[in-house]
């Protein structure tokens, strides 16, 4: 299973650069680049959280699960 992470389509829709979106939430620039390529093994439900508030979306907005199941 792997985790897709779609925040550059929310921030296209809701016209917020990295750097913005950076300075909104308080998270360095460098650690949503890094969420934002899927490259981090871990994060924080109150990263999420604020992340989702910024661009005004449900976390299933910004991830997804790479494998549907067909059951």
């Amino acid at each position: 299973m792997a985790i897709i992470v779609n925040m550059v389509v929310m921030m296209a829709k809701r016209k917020m650069s990295l750097n913005e979106l950076s300075e909104t939430v308080n998270i360095s620039l460098a650690n949503l680049s890094k969420l934002k390529t899927g490259k981090v093994k871990a994060i924080r439900f109150s990263t999420l959280n604020a992340v989702c508030d910024a661009l005004d979306c449900q976390l299933g907005d910004i991830l997804e699960n790479s494998e549907v199941n067909n059951a």
